[in-house]
């Protein structure tokens, strides 16, 4: 009966090193969509103010 403590160790392992991944992963990901959404709204900004600018012309 030792291998169930061993296996259930094993198991607990496993568990925290995928949840430990997939948190470091998910927060590497938001860190990305973020900088990828700053760029966009940055180019929008400055082609609603380019048509904004056209039009008082």
């Amino acid at each position: 009966m030792i291998w169930v403590p061993i296996v259930l160790g094993l198991f607990k392992i496993g568990v925290l090193g995928a949840a430990m991944f997939f948190a470091i992963k998910s927060h590497y990901d938001g860190e990305k969509q973020q900088e990828r959404e700053r760029e966009a709204g940055g180019q929008i900004a400055g082609a609603e103010n380019v048509a904004v600018t056209s039009k008082l012309d």
